[in-house]
């Protein structure tokens, strides 16, 4: 259990944040074939070594999630992704669950599945040289949406995951992802993720999973995309801040999720957040707001590589100066 305190600690470095590139087969073929590249396994490949092989990456990221598929491959020289990014300085996770799937009783809402055999598979991905996995539950609002069941299937899914993890000395990113799809205004969002997180916390107590040795992935507290008023940075950080004061003072840390939130945005929210004093550390583990603008200037040109890069330190630089204005406020 040590161990898994030890490598939170690490991802949670100040000013460091985690980037995820965990995307799904189909989710990383679509968007490639969306920026013009041809969806295969070396496409797939290259875009992912482009981003881990950034150049000082690790300067403002301390790990990268990765899915199956990319853990298996190697980069261009023949090194294993997880023994490549150990050697750059960053920490190698893993995406673990298998998706979120129409969950049976609930119409409309999701589970999140792949709990089948998960204890083989973590000690497979430990020997591998991955040291943190995640696991994404999905809760969506609308009018009747989400039902006590769902929330409480979910939240037990990702304390099991989360215990399975620590028995197999892999640290745990637990996401539970309240969606901007929909209308709803701030207050919904606050009152449903404020909900959810209370499940999730007494399902983690349940299976006596260490908060110390875990990293909170939570949504901030904004608006539904489809709602017609957009809330600043600061009114985004006082309320989501305000929720998360219910997580215990050893929780490891929090890594927000960006949710589908431009990049822009994204990293004005997290600036706002660290105005406020908390016991845990409150910094990034972005995929979309990190990445887009990487495969943007990238759209799979060989001669293009540096410009991808380029974007993404670029959006790398912004948020890990955003997690470095804590420790420079709190001394202040």
């Amino acid at each position: 259990m040590s161990s898994c305190r030890q490598i939170a600690a690490q991802l949670l470095a100040p000013g460091k944040g985690i980037l995820a590139a965990d995307e799904s087969i189909a989710t990383m073929s679509a968007r490639l074939q969306d920026a013009g590249v041809e969806p295969t396994a070396d496409s797939r490949r290259d875009y992912r070594e482009l981003l881990a092989a950034t150049p000082q990456l690790s300067r403002s990221v301390s790990g990268i999630i990765f899915c199956d598929e990319t853990l298996r491959q190697t980069f261009s020289d023949g090194t294993p992704f997880p023994k490549a990014v150990t050697a750059l300085g960053i920490l190698p996770g893993i995406k673990v669950d298998t998706g979120a799937k129409s969950c049976p009783g609930l119409p409309g809402e999701k589970i999140t599945e792949g709990l089948d055999g998960l204890p083989a598979r973590l000690a497979e991905y430990a020997e591998m040289g991955a040291v943190f996995a995640k696991w994404r539950a999905v809760i969506e609002i609308t009018d009747s949406t989400p039902t006590p069941g769902a929330i409480r299937v979910n939240a037990d899914a990702l304390a099991r995951y989360a215990a399975a993890c620590q028995e197999a000395g892999l640290v745990p990113i637990v996401e539970p992802e309240v969606l901007m799809d929909g209308d709803h205004d701030r207050e919904r969002c606050a009152n449903v993720t404020a909900e959810v997180h209370a499940a999730v916390r007494a399902d983690l107590a349940l299976l006596n999973v260490d908060l110390a040795g875990i990293v909170l992935k939570p949504n901030m507290i904004v608006e539904g995309q489809g709602n017609t008023s957009q809330s600043t940075p600061e009114e985004v950080a006082e309320h989501t801040v305000s929720v998360l004061k219910a997580w215990p003072d050893d929780l490891a840390g929090v890594a927000f999720l960006s949710g589908g939130q431009s990049p822009e945005r994204a990293t004005a929210n997290l600036t706002a957040m660290q105005r406020h004093k908390t016991p845990w550390p409150l910094t990034f583990s972005f995929g979309r707001a990190l990445v887009s603008p990487a495969l943007a200037a990238w759209h799979g040109e060989p001669d293009l590589v540096a410009a991808g890069q380029t974007a993404l330190a670029e959006r790398v630089a912004a948020n890990g100066a955003a997690a470095s204005l804590r420790s420079e406020l709190q001394s202040a």
